[in-house]
């Protein structure tokens, strides 16, 4: 399978809000594709990076919801696994995050995931987001276009 063989060509991922979201909560569309993907980051085959913004948008809706078990979910996949770093967002992200908003005309917390998971050297950004592939500093995986392969 094609997605088998492009897994092992990502040796550090970011991972943007939903494919994490899919993972999580077990999205019946997505779950086979990125159990696969969170698979080989558990195995550390691929090392993955996320962010404060990434664990703030997950944590919205349990939150609204008073969904505690949800809640340790998100925050155990994204700041307890072995192989998933949670970068901090500092002086130097945050000047890249305004270069790249200016330069693409990306909404804030897209820039700073960007700029997170390019201070990071992640060579991958998986997103769901088909608008952010104009972003050209690394590579730009959708997961939709994943599932056509």
């Amino acid at each position: 399978m094609q997605v088998d063989r492009w897994l092992r060509t990502v040796k550090r991922l970011f991972l943007d809000t939903a494919p994490v979201i899919y993972y999580v909560e077990e999205h019946p569309q997505y779950i086979a594709l990125v159990d696969k993907i969170f698979d080989r980051v558990d195995k550390g085959l691929t090392k993955a990076v996320t962010s404060a913004v990434t664990l703030a948008e997950c944590l919205v809706i349990p939150y609204r919801a008073s969904n505690v078990s949800l809640q340790q979910a998100f925050l155990d996949t994204l700041t307890r696994s072995r192989h998933t770093s949670f970068a901090v967002i500092d002086q130097q992200t945050s000047e890249r995050a305004a270069q790249l908003r200016a330069r693409y005309n990306l909404r804030l917390a897209d820039a700073f995931q960007f700029a997170v998971a390019l201070n990071s050297g992640c060579d991958t950004f998986l997103t769901n987001d088909n608008d952010l592939k104009r972003v050209t500093e690394l590579k730009v995986v959708v997961l939709k276009e994943l599932l056509q392969l």
